[in-house]
């Protein structure tokens, strides 16, 4: 009786020492309350930077900016799937949706795993092999995620491909700064070039994290990017507003109508905004119609630079 007391004591003390023991880490690894950082900044170009182009310049810097999509998806997402597909999708160079298993309805490239991290990891693994030589910019996305293609080609402009580059919405977490993934996350040709080596070694981007708790994809990504020596910037337009969203326009006018009652329109987005999330599969729909359609007859809208696809490629 007094040995089966001992073990239960012993046991119960040694419980106790790792609960403070995993609360103590906690606390060193996800305590970000008191730390300030500073975010690194990458800003569109001004309407002037383009108007003082030649004709001959615009033409090709239109034609030298290659967008490859990739968007990660699950059956369950089928809906939103759909909606993509019929959507936004279509104005990038090149669209291929990436699903955790097959699915008879859609084409897909199978990646055969429900881990995120992982279909990420296999995402890029095969857009960096299959298409490296021919796409300079990688855009990643979740299929709640509306994009305006043409705006991402405007804001990379300025943006030199084989430099690396890794951007969107960035924040922050202890002392990594990464892209949330809910508003898309950009990487240059040479970025992905950098990641793609660095798959190839566990303990610097391990496939399975080993750590007590999981890091989110968005945030393993970061982790894999910044040992070889790509940090996250966050992208913004001229006046330094965000233009990757992570919420959808409703909440963001919602939120400007609290905040900024006599300013909504200038308190909630930017006029250059990339990307919204969390968007229904209507509301993509309804998205399409207000940036692509609707127009007010007897307004001209004569922009400097027009992008346009590649022949062939599917864009309405």
């Amino acid at each position: 009786m007094i040995s089966e007391s001992g073990a239960f004591m012993k046991g119960m003390m040694l419980g106790g020492v790792f609960c403070v023991l995993v609360t103590l880490l906690g606390h060193i690894k996800m305590d970000y309350s008191n730390k300030s950082h500073e975010h690194r900044h990458l800003q569109a170009p001004r309407k002037e930077d383009v108007l003082n182009l030649s004709e001959d310049e615009r033409l090709d810097l239109s034609h030298s900016i290659r967008v490859y999509c990739i968007i990660l998806v699950k059956p369950k997402d089928l809906s939103y799937w759909a909606a993509v597909r019929e959507t936004w999708s279509k104005h990038c160079d090149k669209a291929e949706f990436y699903s955790s298993e097959k699915v008879k309805v859609f084409d897909s490239i199978v990646l055969d795993t429900e881990d995120m991290w992982i279909m990420m990891r296999k995402a890029y693994k095969f857009a960096y092999e299959n298409y490296k030589d021919d796409y300079n910019w990688f855009f990643l996305a979740h299929p709640t995620t509306f994009a305006v293609i043409e705006n991402l080609k405007y804001f990379l402009l300025k943006q030199d491909s084989s430099q690396p580059f890794y951007t969107g919405r960035t924040e922050t977490s202890g002392d990594l700064q990464y892209v949330n993934g809910d508003g898309g996350i950009v990487l240059s040709v040479e970025s992905l070039r950098r990641l793609h080596r660095v798959f190839e070694d566990p303990d610097k981007c391990p496939e399975q994290g080993g750590m007590i708790w999981k890091l989110s994809a968005d945030k393993q990504l970061a982790v894999c990017l910044k040992y070889t020596g790509v940090q996250a910037e966050n992208a913004e337009d001229s006046e330094k507003k965000d233009i990757f969203n992570t919420k959808s326009v409703g909440s963001l006018i919602k939120e400007a109508m609290l905040s900024h009652p006599q300013q909504v329109v200038e308190g909630c987005c930017s006029d250059m905004a990339i990307t919204f999330s969390g968007l229904a599969p209507n509301h993509m729909h309804v998205m399409m119609y207000g940036v692509y359609r609707l127009r007010a007859y007897g307004h001209s809208f004569n922009d400097a630079l027009v992008f346009l696809p590649p022949p062939g490629s599917d864009n309405d």
